[in-house]
């Protein structure tokens, strides 16, 4: 139920903000009938992204994040109910195995993870079951061995039979196992907390955890912030924060360069010649659905696992996307065109030049944007062998000590430099390829 609620805000901001958005669209501006065309699949121009869903959209993602993380940038009244802390306490009810019963009481603390741990303090009762106290760590739980310092002993056949009023039929001293049926633990919720008993017959109390997520598992931003100016100030394992972005993005381009080199004359000659279709086809459809990261142990056996091997991984991500966008391009080529180019006295390599290459560009450019999305995505796992600097190597070695925060950090890292490798292609195509959409 607590994974879904994060899903269901999302989709309401989404679509409150819609309605909002599109009725003061409709109130501020005037009917244009013009933009009522016709929206086409061959028409790029016809649907634009909307700015303000774009902003929108980026700011719920990190509303969510500092909500359920309990950040100091989201206000306190936004946050989602964080874990218990402070003080709780229950009665249990102990039987000996003479049938004798006594009560006793456990004051049990969470203490921040960061925090100092107090131990509370009880009195132990007159009674032979002693009160007990027990500190536990927020997102943790905590066993307590109640019969420490009784004088019903589990050794003894001592059990609990009752918890905060709740009958607990449960005996440690009955397995299942051929001394009668299989037992099911009990559960029971007492304020703040649910206790329930161990195979052994140990109490195991679980404060209430709340829906915020633990910072081991997903830091607030301020802390990602945090260690990313700490990082580009002292740097990391030996190396700036820009020497790690340098390696990766030099690793991506070369790689992704040399894969272009080869994929779009094979491209061409697969588009253009039906031998060499029918030689390269197998191959690079056998190929296309293999993972890059399939291809690793083979790539550390060839080319070992320094650079080389590392920019072998990368051309191979981009090779077969390349190959397939030229191939895709050429095919897509209208006959008309080639046949007006004829006409006119066109030789065959005018035509190659003046109808063909134009016309196939920009599908060469999707299938570019593709494969640069793919070479900075496969960049980490090439940098898993034996990288000494590099992104996709600063979120493994931080995954291995569990530091979350330069995992998220980097992951925000690629994904940023990725979106702006993006913008920058889109606009090289805009400027390149002006033609593209207008048949």
């Amino acid at each position: 139920m607590t994974s879904v609620v994060p899903f269901v805000i999302y989709v309401g901001i989404f679509v409150g903000s819609y309605l909002v958005v599109s009725r003061i669209v409709r109130h501020v501006t005037r009917t244009d009938f013009t933009a009522l065309k016709t929206v086409t699949f061959g028409d790029e121009s016809a649907v634009v992204s909307d700015r303000v869903a774009s902003v929108i959209s980026v700011l719920t993602l990190f509303l969510l994040w500092g909500m359920f993380t309990g950040s100091a940038l989201v206000p306190s009244f936004l946050h989602a109910p964080g874990p218990y802390l402070g003080d709780g306490r229950f009665d249990y009810v102990v039987e000996s195995a003479d049938g004798a019963r006594d009560s006793a009481s456990v004051l049990w603390r969470v203490e921040p993870v960061d925090g100092e741990v107090q131990v509370p303090e009880v009195e132990p009762g007159e009674g032979a079951a002693k009160n007990d106290t027990l500190t536990i760590r927020e997102y943790r739980s905590g066993q307590l061995a109640w019969d420490r310092n009784d004088e019903f002993s589990r050794k003894d056949g001592a059990r609990i039979v009752e918890i905060d009023g709740q009958k607990v039929d449960f005996d440690p001293q009955r397995r299942g196992e051929g001394d009668g049926p299989a037992q099911v633990k009990p559960v029971v919720r007492v304020p703040n907390a649910t206790v329930t008993l161990s195979d052994k017959g140990a109490l195991i109390i679980t404060p209430y955890q709340g829906w915020q997520m633990e910072p081991i598992w997903l830091p607030p931003p301020e802390d990602v912030a945090r260690r990313f100016v700490e990082i580009a100030r002292q740097g990391y394992r030996g190396s700036t924060l820009a020497e790690h972005v340098g390696y990766s993005l030099m690793r991506v381009i070369v790689g992704f360069f040399f894969g272009a080199l080869v994929g779009i004359p094979l491209g061409y000659a697969m588009g253009l010649s039906n031998w060499f279709r029918g030689w390269f086809d197998p191959i690079v459809e056998f190929m296309r659905p293999v993972p890059p990261l399939a291809l690793i142990p083979l790539v550390i056996i060839w080319a070992g696992i320094g650079e080389t091997g590392k920019i072998v991984l990368l051309f191979l991500a981009a090779l077969w996307i390349m190959a397939i966008a030229a191939r895709s391009g050429v095919s897509g080529v209208r006959i008309s065109k080639v046949h007006a180019a004829y006409s006119l006295g066109a030789s065959k390599g005018q035509i190659m030049r003046f109808v063909i290459v134009p016309n196939s560009l920009p599908e060469i450019f999707t299938g570019a944007r593709v494969a640069m999305g793919v070479c900075w995505g496969t960049v980490v796992a090439a940098e898993l062998v034996a990288a000494e600097k590099g992104v996709g190597m600063m979120i493994m070695v931080a995954s291995k000590f569990q530091n979350t925060d330069i995992v998220i950090m980097g992951i925000v890292l690629i994904g940023i430099i990725g979106f702006g490798i993006d913008m920058l292609m889109r606009w090289a195509e805009r400027v390149l390829v002006p033609w593209k959409g207008r048949g």
